[in-house]
């Protein structure tokens, strides 16, 4: 039976999804798969993230990275090379436009790890083509994009995981139950916080891209401009590729507190800050402050730029199964508060801790769990859904919604802390055409979503 054979096989048929999962669940078994069984992927974009990415799927063992593709020649041709080395089977093909592997009907899934304006298009592209997608977070640089991205996903009846990996962390499904079994008991207060130090940058001329580089395709859907350094190496701070580091960074908090506490859309959203550093050529904030007003529950986010003494769980901690982050000055914390008491969340690996009222102004600790950081088990879960065809621990709609909550917050910062009211059943805003005018970016043909995915 070939590759293909077994895939539909798994999609199909009990006994084939048990065959599938038991793949998945024995690592040895794994390691062991026919090279014609592998789950074949396409890499689209192999910078830091999307290099580290195709060694841990090739590291699985049941699964084969079947294309390289990345607008930078210069990166893609080594990186495919060592990644033939690290895997058996017909090395990598290299392509700048991935729209030539998306057209390889023996690629089963597209692993998306470019800048975040070209998440949704290259989400969508994929799902159209017939590929199941792995979409590192945040997976939309607008709402609308971020909604065709869920409606292409259904139509096409493809697995769509967005890289928030806490969703798939052991320790964070026991903090979920703690809560939801009413052990801190009402909960009407989460903060949010993405605090460390990023520094402005100094601008830089425009000039020749580099040889070798497709700039025309990395600047993809954004506005029509010359290449500039910035634009590649510092892209998380302007607005024509990102949304600052609410939607960057944060939404990893973000994602996690709302799946923790159980909302969905808000029905207010206020927000305010700015780049307070203006010395540099970065757009997005260094200093930035949302609330979310849920029924019965408020979550606000705190984001700084300039506070190198907060620091994200280190390394170490991260794999440890006994430490815990000092939580005052942890950058990536998430504070629920309840009538029973305080707990402290850490994403991924720093477990999480329950405070209640001190005893003799010393902590006192209620429950905790630790654990590691759950890339391994994120990844699992995809390949996993590739088989089973069940929806991902972060499915596109849960990835989608997340996102809303930074775009929406950026919305009202950039229109001067106007307060917003979300119609949950169209994802807009009542009474207020400005703010969902910016709901949609316009596209640079040809690279453009269409309003019929």
């Amino acid at each position: 039976m070939n590759r293909r054979e077994f895939l539909d096989r798994t999609k199909s048929t009990t006994l084939g999804l048990a065959a599938g999962l038991a793949i998945l669940n024995n690592p040895r078994s794994a390691r062991a798969t026919p090279a014609a069984d592998k789950i074949a992927l396409a890499m689209i974009g192999v910078g830091g993230r999307g290099n580290y990415l195709a060694q841990r799927f090739i590291e699985r063992g049941d699964c084969r990275i079947a294309y390289v593709c990345d607008v930078n020649r210069r990166i893609a041709e080594p990186r495919a090379k060592r990644l033939a080395e690290a895997q058996e089977g017909p090395p990598p093909k290299v392509e700048q436009d991935f729209r030539r592997a998306l057209e390889d009907k023996s690629v089963d899934a597209a692993v998306v790890a470019t800048p975040d304006h070209w998440h949704c298009l290259a989400t969508v592209w994929s799902c159209q083509a017939g590929k199941d997608v792995y979409v590192e977070k945040p997976l939309g640089h607008s709402a609308w994009e971020g909604r065709k991205a869920v409606e292409a996903a259904r139509k096409y009846k493809r697995i769509v995981q967005v890289g928030t990996q806490n969703r798939s962390a052991p320790y964070n499904f026991a903090a979920k139950k703690y809560i939801e079994d009413g052990k801190l008991g009402k909960v009407h207060l989460c903060r949010v916080y993405n605090q460390k130090q990023w520094n402005n940058f100094q601008p830089r001329p425009d000039s020749q891209p580099p040889q070798g580089f497709d700039w025309d395709m990395y600047n993809g859907p954004a506005p029509e401009s010359p290449y500039n350094v910035n634009y590649v190496n510092q892209w998380h701070h302007f607005w024509r590729y990102s949304g600052g580091d609410i939607i960057n960074d944060g939404i990893h908090q973000l994602d996690l507190a709302r799946w923790l506490i159980g909302v969905d859309y808000p029905r207010t959203v206020y927000c305010v800050g700015g780049r307070f550093d203006s010395t540099g050529a970065a757009e997005t904030p260094d200093t930035q402050v949302a609330t979310f007003e849920f029924d019965g529950l408020l979550m606000t986010f705190e984001l700084t730029l300039y506070t190198p003494y907060m620091l994200k769980t280190s390394p170490q901690t991260r794999e440890s199964l006994t430490d815990y982050p000092y939580w005052p000055q942890n950058a990536t914390r998430i504070e629920i508060y309840g009538s029973q008491g305080v707990m402290y969340v850490g994403r991924h690996g720093g477990g999480w801790q329950v405070f209640v009222r001190t005893k003799n102004e010393k902590p006192v600790v209620k429950a905790e769990e630790n654990g590691r950081f759950p890339d391994p088990e994120h990844q699992e879960n995809f390949v996993r859904c590739i088989r089973s065809r069940e929806l991902p621990n972060a499915d596109v709609e849960q990835g989608h919604r997340s996102a809303l909550l930074a775009q929406y917050a950026n919305i009202s910062m950039r229109l001067g802390g106007v307060k917003l009211t979300v119609d949950p059943q169209t994802e807009r805003f009542i009474g207020n055409d400005a703010a969902t005018a910016m709901l949609h970016r316009t596209y640079r043909r040809p690279w453009v979503i269409a309003d019929e995915v």
